[in-house]
């Protein structure tokens, strides 16, 4: 690490996010970039998503009022794999020629062998999140990964609960995600916890926030399952429209997961104010102090954050906003995983 290192200073475009001074070797935390959009079904360019916040990650300040040296964390980028961005292009091709004609009425028995194209690559990129996840696992490190669709965790989920038997997920997003092979795409970013429940047995638990958008099927599914537990975004403004606290309203979503979590955080869980540019905005969801507040209460409880991944940021056109709100909100998770780590906390 240099020792001229000046976190109250202009971030440095060093690879690393927020221009942190941590080599590959120190990191404690690795941060895998995934430039994925292959399923998405609406707006496109969540694969600009880690690029851009990667950008805009030099303009945060490296200090939070409630943890002592936020500066110090040990967190190391992993550089983006151009093979994986290359199979992402050539999946998106074939996946708008899927949806394109399922919108004109097609048969969708006639676009199975497209269909493979994409279910094949995206089976790809999983098994490259998951070996390179299980790679820095081995080495002691938290692994989080920077979407991309929300398709693409699957395989860091799988590396951790191979580890960490009876982990549960909190999973932050607009939607359920729970909807089987989505228009034919078996690893679609509308489906990725449905394949939690049906691929990785480690995971005893997925907590559900702020989903306000999802179908009669996911929502049988999800009210039904023992394994899922749903905060809706409309129970949660009941809970806050007839009188609870919104500090109340979290420790009962912390209370439903084991000691060990998982933190799904699809941006889109936020209220769309803070990412127009995502693909599926919904109206709704939460704000960012709320979010924030929910993770930092989290943090304290005792349990440990064991990795996460954000994803569905897109650049929002000319505007930075979404890659500002996406980098603010990696900050907070970087922060609350090193906290659960160390237990460094002024006001536990």
């Amino acid at each position: 690490m240099t020792t001229t290192f000046d976190p109250d200073s202009i971030g440095i475009a060093n690879g690393n996010f927020f221009g942190l001074p941590c080599t590959e070797d120190e990191a404690r935390i690795v941060l895998v970039q995934v430039p994925w959009d292959a399923t998405v079904s609406y707006g496109k360019g969540t694969a600009h998503g880690p690029e851009a916040m990667l950008g805009a990650s030099l303009q945060v300040d490296l200090f939070d009022e409630r943890i002592p040296g936020a500066a110090d964390m040990k967190v190391w980028t992993l550089p983006s794999d151009r093979s994986i961005e290359a199979l992402n292009a050539r999946a998106r091709e074939s996946a708008d020629k899927v949806i394109s004609a399922l919108e004109q009425g097609a048969d969708p028995g006639s676009l199975a062998g497209l269909c493979a194209e994409v279910n094949t690559a995206s089976s790809v990129l999983n098994k490259y999140v998951e070996t390179t996840a299980a790679g820095f696992l081995e080495q002691g490190r938290t692994v989080a990964v920077i979407g991309g669709e929300h398709s693409v965790p699957l395989g860091l989920v799988k590396a951790l609960a191979a580890r960490h038997p009876g982990m549960g997920v909190l999973h932050i997003d607009a939607h359920s995600d729970t909807r089987e092979a989505y228009e034919g795409f078996t690893y679609s970013h509308a489906s990725i916890m449905f394949n939690v429940m049906r691929q990785v047995p480690g995971v005893k638990r997925i907590t559900q926030v702020g989903i306000r958008d999802f179908c009669s099927a996911e929502y049988s599914l999800i009210t039904s399952s023992p394994l899922f537990v749903p905060f809706t975004d409309f129970r949660i403004r009941e809970k806050l429209f007839t009188g609870s606290t919104w500090d109340s309203v979290c420790l009962d979503i912390i209370s439903t997961l084991p000691r060990e979590v998982y933190i799904s955080f699809d941006i889109d869980g936020l209220s769309p104010e803070y990412c127009p540019g995502t693909g599926t905005p919904v109206p709704g969801g939460l704000t960012f102090g709320q979010a924030d507040w929910l993770l930092w209460r989290l943090a304290s409880s005792g349990r440990r954050i064991i990795g996460f991944d954000l994803c569905e940021v897109a650049p929002g056109g000319s505007s930075e906003w979404d890659a500002n709100s996406g980098v603010r909100m990696l900050f907070k998770l970087l922060l609350y995983t090193s906290l659960a780590e160390k237990e460094k906390c002024l006001y536990l």
